[in-house]
């Protein structure tokens, strides 16, 4: 009974599949699918860029602090009473530029006291020797006895010990009043100002007036895997070792300068070496206490093979390149890298100089794909 009622439907769908088969059947089908071929795939549009020879800077990095190349807390030498500060904060001073004043009354007054008591001493002094003298000219008559004489030249003797206390010791209060005007030690930059006029300062106070820094040059402490030590030194033995500092991601040239020390010891925990380098920092752009990366340049790679990083792609058994092959075909070329800069690469080993290499659309190729130079579809460095 479920037969009849679908024998309609088997009955077309006999009839559809005898007519399918007289179709491929006909005369010359399979001849003309088969000119026709399989189809080819349109040829990707590429930028390239030629693996070239040139003289590479090779460098290596560390991140180091930026420090001032002297930092001095200006404190009082003597105690007193803060009459007056001489400097806005942030001011750049000079050596022997008056930072601060402390009450000079009292030391000037010990010094007019020092002054007076060497010129009494003096005077007494004089007196003395005219008496020595005296009494040098009656002892041959024996009109002054020895012991006369002898207590005369002790006399004078110890006046002139005493003349030479009182030269020190005006030096000492002259020294003293000299203290109460504070002036810069260096040439730099003052801070925030650390006590208010009005205040009494002490010579043991360990807080200071006002922080001073030089800002130029400056110096940059930074830290190198000590693997490093050997090319640095060998640089440092040829002549002066260029020191590039750069910001926080690398993308700014903030000043160039040279390397000055490496330290005299590896830090063990670490496994790395401290050096030091100064720049003359002559826009401002270094800063104590500012986090940079140092670039040394070690040597100088004459002639090295490079091309541009954006070129180089990561698989599955390491980096590699497109190559554009002479029928416009690429072919994946494994490569072996060494220093990279900026957007440069130096290629050891897996090309040669004049080879084009693709540099972008490279997520879209692949071994034996054709490309079309010139016409890429997207922006040089969107590979991925």
């Amino acid at each position: 009974m479920n037969l009849l009622r679908h024998r309609p439907l088997l009955v077309a769908s006999a009839i559809l599949v005898i007519g399918l088969i007289a179709w491929l059947s006909r005369p010359g089908a399979g001849q003309a699918d088969a000119a026709k071929g399989p189809a080819q795939a349109p040829a990707i549009g590429v930028d390239v860029a030629t693996a070239r020879r040139e003289d590479v800077p090779v460098y290596v990095e560390g991140l180091g602090t930026v420090q001032a190349f002297y930092t001095v807390t200006v404190t009082a030498r003597v105690d007193g009473q803060l009459d007056r500060v001489a400097f806005v904060e942030g001011q750049e001073v000079h050596k022997g530029t008056l930072l601060a004043q402390i009450d000079p009354r009292p030391y000037q007054a010990a010094l007019d006291q020092a002054v007076a008591s060497e010129a009494r001493d003096a005077a007494q002094l004089a007196n003395a020797r005219l008496d020595l003298e005296r009494y040098q000219q009656l002892a041959p008559d024996e009109l002054a006895s020895k012991q006369t004489l002898d207590t005369q030249r002790a006399l004078v003797a110890q006046l002139e010990a005493q003349v030479k206390m009182d030269a020190a010791n005006v030096e000492s209060a002259r020294t003293e009043l000299d203290y109460t005007a504070i002036t810069s030690p260096i040439e730099g930059r003052t801070g925030i100002r650390l006590v208010d006029p009005g205040n009494n300062v002490r010579a043991a106070d360990t807080t200071g007036i006002v922080v001073l820094t030089q800002l130029q040059p400056i110096a940059v402490i930074f830290s190198l895997p000590e693997d490093a030590l050997a090319d640095v030194g060998d640089a440092l033995a040829r002549g002066p070792v260029p020191a590039i500092a750069l910001s926080r991601d690398r993308n700014e040239e903030i000043d160039h300068g040279t390397v000055a020390l490496i330290d005299n010891q590896i830090d063990q925990t670490t496994g790395t070496v401290r050096l030091k380098a100064t720049f003359q920092n002559a826009h401002r752009k270094l800063w104590p206490g500012q986090f940079v990366n140092v670039r040394v340049q070690t040597q100088l790679r004459r002639q090295a093979l490079t091309i541009p990083f954006v070129a180089v792609q990561r698989g599955p058994t390491g980096v590699f390149a497109y190559v554009v092959g002479a029928d416009s075909t690429v072919e994946a070329v494994p490569l072996k890298l060494g220093q990279q800069w900026g957007g440069t690469v130096i290629v050891e080993q897996g090309l040669d100089a004049g080879q084009r290499v693709v540099t972008s659309n490279l997520y879209r190729l692949q071994p034996k794909a054709s490309v079309k130079i010139g016409d890429a579809t997207t922006k040089k460095g969107g590979a991925t």
